[in-house]
């Protein structure tokens, strides 16, 4: 995997402007931050980020991925004051459980999620090398 950066542009901080990767493609869909059973632990949304985050890499072990083949990260957040007040603990968390930044990732504000008491959906896109 390599990350794209054109000459001249400022390096981006906490993802990458874009990434070129070959190999064998896993698609996760949109993760929330409940767990395994469906059940919320906490309305916190750096909680929830945690947990969502989590939920997707136990999604790419079952596809024999691993967090450092994700390639692309779409996060859809539900309110983006919130998203930007919590961003150190979201960033810490993100370390935590992805723990690299070459990622090509976009954040989009929307204004629901289908399961009302979730804050946040993040879906990926990783390839493991052949």
């Amino acid at each position: 995997m390599t990350a794209l950066l054109p000459p001249g542009w400022p390096r981006p901080r906490g993802y990458a402007n874009g990434v070129a990767a070959s190999g064998r493609m896993v698609f996760v869909a949109g993760m929330i931050g409940w767990d395994g059973q469906g059940l919320f632990h906490t309305d916190d949304l750096a909680g929830q980020v945690r947990q969502a985050l989590q939920n997707v890499v136990d999604v790419l072990h079952e596809g024999g991925a691993a967090p450092q083949h994700i390639v692309r990260m779409t996060w859809y957040v539900t309110d983006k004051r919130e998203y930007l007040a919590q961003a150190r603990a979201i960033g810490q968390a993100f370390r935590d459980v992805i723990g690299h930044f070459d990622i090509a990732m976009t954040a989009v504000e929307v204004s629901a999620l289908i399961e009302d008491r979730a804050k946040v959906e993040i879906e990926v896109t990783a390839v493991v090398p052949q």
